[in-house]
């Protein structure tokens, strides 16, 4: 019973009488999810309409607008945006010929909505495009039940500590696989770069990673990656969570671990280039804070507390193979000579266009202080 209570209430529905009608044809006609960031820079929404024929590229698919008052992302009196579809995947829920479409969110005069960090990500990303910037984001996310309580977690009192989580095993180890075997096939299905995933060091916290994308790609396809997640865990009647610190105390935080590199890196010798981009970045902590969570840093500080696998939030920290470090250079690259570095200052919150974005402006662009340049005018 106490497991029982733990889930929503849609997820009991009868799942076989839904099928039922999944299997009807559609003779021809398409549906197509539009998936875009909220207000509050963190949250995902989505509502379909019915195209006359599948798309075959994003060109196909048209404009749309919502109520943006209902989004906190305009007032009533004027509340129309602008859905711009930007990158089009398979939807693994509704099956061939449907598709997700990943949206910018423009406001009624068409310029890009607070929340629209693609905008200015996309703008740098064409800038450095020559460098062949590559990312891979690791996914920390912690499955809550519909109480709150961390799913599987006894219902007065915790787990026992952690140790044996970690890539766990076992019925005792680890809580919801089955979310994220479904979550990896849906992402597979889809045509989102997922390439790998583990149970994490908290009991109920798992990790998946996206990756390597090159530029503006690595954005669209983790926000994408986070929309089938959530829908998965609507269709188990779980929460996911990316709050950094979801529980206090002796329990490890989650994060967005960034994996960085350019082509330069990646060649023989690239080991200097690294290191040359690290001295940037320890420069320029205090902005990059900044912008590794949607609060500008407060979110962080419950997490980048130094213990539990994390830096301080108030120091920059470099080495090889140190997870207690801001950036960790990987040894197999420190053998090679060549290869990419970890940023594990982000926070699982962050907002991945904000992130690659500030790196390239840090390490190819050459960017100091807090302020950053625009660049629309060249």
């Amino acid at each position: 019973r106490a497991v029982a209570m733990s889930v929503s209430h849609s997820s009991r529905l009868n799942k076989l009488v839904r099928e039922q009608y999944m299997r009807l044809p559609q003779d021809g006609l398409v549906q197509v999810t539009y998936v875009w960031i909220d207000g509050s820079g963190e949250g995902v929404r989505c509502k379909s309409r019915t195209l006359n024929k599948e798309p075959k590229s994003i060109e196909d698919v048209p404009e749309w607008n919502f109520d943006g008052s209902s989004t906190a992302q305009a007032e009533g009196s004027n509340s129309d945006m602008f859905l711009v579809p930007v990158r089009m995947f398979r939807d693994p829920f509704c099956l061939d010929p449907n598709k997700l479409v990943l949206c910018e969110v423009l406001k009624y005069n068409r310029k890009p909505a607070e929340t629209n960090l693609r905008h200015t990500c996309k703008k740098v990303m064409d800038l450095v495009k020559d460098s062949h910037p590559w990312f891979g984001m690791e996914q920390e996310y912690t499955l809550l039940g519909i109480n709150g309580h961390p799913y599987g977690w006894p219902d007065n009192g915790f787990p026992g500590p952690q140790g044996p989580y970690y890539c766990g095993v076992g019925a005792d180890k680890v809580y919801g696989r089955d979310i994220v075997e479904s979550h990896y096939k849906a992402c597979l299905y889809a045509g989102v770069k997922i390439c790998g995933t583990n149970a994490e060091v908290m009991p109920s916290q798992w990790e998946f990673q996206v990756g390597p994308c090159e530029g503006i790609e690595m954005g669209d396809h983790l926000w994408m990656a986070r929309f089938i997640l959530h829908r998965v865990c609507e269709d188990f009647g779980v929460v996911a969570t990316l709050d950094p610190k979801p529980m206090t105390g002796n329990w490890n935080g989650a994060g967005c671990h960034t994996n960085y590199s350019t082509e330069e890196m990646r060649r023989e010798g690239g080991l200097k280039h690294i290191e040359a981009a690290i001295e940037k970045l320890s420069k320029r902590h205090d902005y990059h804070i900044c912008v590794y969570d949607p609060r500008g840093g407060r979110d962080n500080s419950r997490r980048l507390t130094g213990h539990h696998e994390t830096s301080n939030i108030f120091e920059f920290s470099a080495g090889v193979a140190n997870r207690g470090a801001s950036i960790r250079i990987p040894r197999q690259v420190g053998q090679d000579g060549c290869g990419y570095f970890e940023d594990r200052r982000p926070a699982a919150n962050c907002d991945p266009y904000a992130v690659t974005e500030a790196i390239m402006r840090t390490t190819v662009l050459n960017e100091t202080g807090v302020e950053t340049k625009d660049y629309a005018d060249h």
